[in-house]
């Protein structure tokens, strides 16, 4: 108790000495988090890659923070590791490096080799830790009603939210078996390409508080001189990265939240990503409606992405829809006659996130995560090579992957119901003609025409209806097949179940002789 009251003076003092009360600029929001210490570092940090929760100039500012933390002393580590294995730490490793690589926030990583001679890293998390961020962020809550900050800046950031959050994402980043878990799913998601990696984890050692993982013995991406005596290309590096990024963003939905260099490295011709406590994920809908604002506006479109802005972000009530119209559509022109080698896609991607922010419409954290690693992988790109073209590398991945995007059900269906639609209206159409035939023969119709060689008329009639009876049973086919495409049929062709694909090879055949008889005529 005495420990928070002392811990509570020293925030109050420091938001004090920055005047908070007159407001807070985005330099003395960084100032203010440095002096708070190591915890709010680290969540000034994370907070840095969220402008759908902070303004863009306060990410900006946060991002120069750094992790200047004294590391734990090597007995204090011994310490950790031994309670939680519940043994020494000399019957796990056979060689323990007491001097630590790095050292940040919430843990710290040394050198280690198993029992077996592998060579690991162990990342361990400093003692006490969840208790202290727990501690700082409610005394923090507390100091900032005090002073009555929140309600000064309510226009500007929405602080319960913006500790909220920090706190949802710490208890992520502290949880090691999260990390664990992202690192086996990139693993996978990356199993196919030859080029990409990330550290093999030790499972038999890790938990939540100890992760043990492949040494990654390495090249950082950005150590440009060492990768040049290597004979590295380059540009082809920041090729991969960018299709990599992008397969992770658009593909998998599954994506590293925090691209900067130190996370990026290169051994033996292959790109490893490291570090992945924070991912970013993004859900079919959100792939489909990004996809959207794209065609939007290539298309010039600005009611189409004025809806689908409106529709994935969460828009405060009295949203002006007229002028967020005249917002968006300034963009759309300032790059539509652009040169596409000229246009920085990120620099787009974050005037529509400025754009939504200044109309308080909170965009999907996964959105925000999307726009932030493609500003940052574009940086890392331009740092290996000038010349690479992120606008044409994700054009010509969406060509390569248009049809594996494709949902063939959804598709299928929606065609199907199309199809079926104008089914209805071609068989009203036969009954017309076949009333019509009837009552031209019987002498009943008053056509104001004069019919010459009345049989070959009829013949003709007779062929038309034959054809669409035809359209009409190829239908059929197509629509039977798509709800046979949709039931769990094991015995299948490409895929498809065998029944689907009989229908839709028969559809394929009567249409093909339509259309050949069709364009013959």
């Amino acid at each position: 108790m005495k420990n928070n009251k002392k811990r509570l003076k020293e925030i109050i003092s420091v938001l004090k000495k920055y005047k908070i009360t007159k407001g807070i600029t985005p330099e003395k929001c960084r100032k203010i988090v440095e002096e708070l210490g190591p915890t709010f570092i680290k969540i000034g940090q994370i907070m840095s890659m969220r402008t759908d929760i902070l303004p863009q100039d306060y990410c900006e500012e946060l991002k120069k923070l750094q992790s200047n933390v004294a590391p734990m002393n090597y007995d204090t580590v011994k310490s950790i590791i031994e309670e939680t294995y519940d043994m020494p730490i000399d019957m796990i490793f056979k060689k323990f490096d007491p001097i630590p690589i790095g050292s940040a926030s919430i843990a710290q990583v040394h050198k280690a080799i198993l029992k077996d001679g592998r060579l690991v890293v162990a990342k361990i998390q400093r003692k006490d830790i969840y208790e202290s961020m727990y501690r700082d962020i409610n005394l923090l809550k507390k100091a900032l009603s005090m002073t009555n900050l929140s309600k000064l800046m309510g226009n500007v950031i929405d602080f319960n939210m913006v500790l909220d959050e920090m706190w949802e994402v710490a208890l992520q980043e502290m949880d090691f078996l999260i990390e664990a878990s992202n690192m086996e799913k990139f693993k996978r998601n990356n199993k196919d390409i030859l080029y990409v990696s990330c550290p093999y984890i030790e499972k038999e050692y890790t938990n939540s508080k100890i992760l043990v993982m492949e040494y990654i013995d390495g090249i950082r991406i950005d150590n440009i001189e060492h990768l040049k005596e290597e004979g590295y290309d380059l540009s082809e590096i920041g090729i991969k990265l960018a299709n990599n990024y992008i397969k992770q963003l658009l593909e998998d939905g599954f994506f590293h939240a925090d691209p900067h260099p130190g996370n990026i490295w290169i051994r033996g011709r292959k790109i490893y990503w490291i570090d992945l406590g924070m991912v970013g994920t993004l859900s079919t809908y959100d792939k489909e409606m990004l996809m959207k604002v794209v065609e939007a506006f290539v298309e010039k479109d600005i009611n189409k992405i004025k809806s689908v802005l409106l529709i994935i972000g969460r828009p405060k009530s009295g949203v002006n829809e007229e002028k967020l119209y005249n917002d968006l559509e300034s963009i759309v022109n300032k790059y539509s006659n652009m040169p596409m080698r000229e246009i920085n896609l990120t620099v787009i991607l974050e005037e529509f996130m400025a754009i939504a922010k200044e109309h308080s419409i909170t965009m999907p954290k996964g959105i925000s995560l999307f726009t932030r690693g493609l500003l940052t992988i574009q940086g890392v790109m331009a740092m290996l090579s000038p010349d690479i073209d992120l606008i044409e590398i994700l054009t010509n991945f969406l060509n390569n992957n248009f049809i594996k995007s494709i949902d063939v059900k959804k598709e299928i269906l929606s065609i199907g119901k199309e199809i079926l639609y104008s089914s209805k209206k071609s068989i009203s159409i036969v009954s017309e003609l076949s009333n019509l035939i009837n009552m031209t023969i019987k002498g009943q119709s008053k056509i104001n025409l004069k019919i010459i060689r009345l049989e070959e008329s009829l013949n003709y009639i007779d062929k038309m209806v034959n054809k669409i009876i035809v359209a009409v049973i190829t239908a059929g086919l197509l629509i039977g097949s798509s709800l046979i495409c949709t039931t769990n049929m094991k015995i299948k062709i490409f895929d498809i179940p065998l029944l689907g694909f009989l229908g839709f090879l028969v559809a394929l055949i009567l249409g093909g002789i339509l259309i050949v008889d069709i364009v013959k005529k």
